[in-house]
């Protein structure tokens, strides 16, 4: 039995303020034609379908146009809802839609289900488990001890049957210890949401969602499928790719991966405003770092004719000494008037502090203005 697995869609997202529904349609088109050649028996989605609970009606229109594709080439759908998703609208239709072999998991109510499948090994249970947090499951089972993401969980495999004899695959979208993150995941502080690798042991298989770097952890069939786009420049040159599990009799499973190319790949890029307009011109989604000792008023236009899909504008240069994002530099309005002048004098002087007169004629200033205003 051969699967896909996918994960981390965020159909509806935007970056820096750009629309990508457009680059996400062009991933899913690929996707569809990968399945086309790998012809698997199912794709397996690990949750976060859409970028928020209440999803555009255009990210809607996608998603359904890619699972029709899927269904109508008689590829069997397994979804669950993540941390971004609603698990009531993702699983709206969820009992009409089956006769269609699309299976969507329900709100979580205390029972793990499962969806069973055969081959000429036998049979092969697939396990839905929407994104879990404690409060949810807390609900469920109000004398259980749950205060952490892995109470929570633990708890629900606990209390789930599963035949060892059986070859066995969850869907999950959770955190697990030791997974390396990205900038674009939405966790919960410290380390409450983390779960130990060592609960999924009774499963052949592990089709994680939740972390948006390709990655197993511990062991090839316990696995993040990453999202199929960068969503954040820490996701820059980071290759994308979609597993393709291939399950034969229990106890023997490979996972090969098919690399995806994106339309618009994201780059960050540094150099003197000379040197970057002699670059070939892209449409790539780009950070671009100046780092000329004078920089032009009019350099953001500038690059911008070469690179009309910039979406972040930096300086970096012996003044500075750091990269300074030109567009918001932080958060300004919990400082004081000293300390926003502090801040201006240190990055027009090499990092060097104002002296105490400086200090002492800004505050004389700054009492005469309150006595004349």
């Amino acid at each position: 039995m051969k699967f896909l697995h996918l994960a981390d869609l965020h159909l509806g997202k935007l970056m820096h303020d750009l629309s990508l529904l457009p680059d996400q349609a062009f991933i899913l088109d690929r996707i569809l034609s990968i399945a086309s050649r790998e012809k698997p028996d199912a794709v397996l989605i690990a949750g976060d379908v859409y970028q928020r609970s209440a999803p555009q009606a255009e990210a809607m229109a996608l998603f359904d146009r890619f699972v029709s594709g899927l269904a109508e080439k008689g590829i069997r759908v397994f979804i669950i809802s993540g941390n971004h998703d609603s698990a009531l609208r993702i699983s709206y239709f969820s009992s009409l839609i089956r006769s269609s072999g699309v299976f969507v998991s329900e709100a979580f109510d205390g029972i793990l289900r499962y969806v069973s499948m055969q081959d000429e090994y036998g049979e092969v249970r697939v396990y839905l488990m929407p994104f879990l947090r404690p409060s949810q499951v807390r609900r469920v089972y109000p004398d259980a001890e749950i205060s952490t993401f892995q109470d929570a969980v633990g708890e629900v495999l606990r209390r789930t049957e599963i035949d060892p004899e059986k070859r066995n695959i969850l869907l999950c979208h959770q955190f697990i210890t030791g997974s390396e993150t990205s900038d674009s995941e939405d966790l919960s502080v410290g380390t409450l949401e983390n779960i130990d690798a060592s609960l999924f042991d009774a499963f052949d298989y592990v089709a994680l969602g939740h972390i948006h770097r390709p990655q197993k952890i511990r062991r090839d069939t316990l696995r993040y499928a990453g999202s199929p786009l960068a969503y954040s420049f820490s996701e820059a040159g980071q290759p994308k790719s979609v597993p393709v599990v291939t399950m034969l009799e229990k106890g023997h499973i490979t996972v090969d991966t098919v690399p995806l190319a994106p339309q618009h790949p994201v780059r960050r890029l540094s150099g003197t405003l000379d040197e970057l307009m002699q670059m070939p011109y892209s449409e790539d989604y780009l950070w671009i770092t100046l780092r000329d000792e004078l920089v032009p008023p009019d350099a953001r236009v500038t690059l911008s004719v070469n690179y009309p899909n910039m979406m972040k504008y930096s300086v970096s240069n012996s003044k500075t000494r750091f990269d300074m994002d030109a567009t918001v530099l932080q958060r300004l309005e919990n400082k004081s008037i000293p300390d926003l002048f502090s801040d201006f004098y240190r990055l027009q002087n090499n990092m060097q502090e104002p002296t105490g007169d400086h200090l002492r004629i800004l505050n004389r200033v700054l009492r005469e203005l309150e006595e004349n205003p």
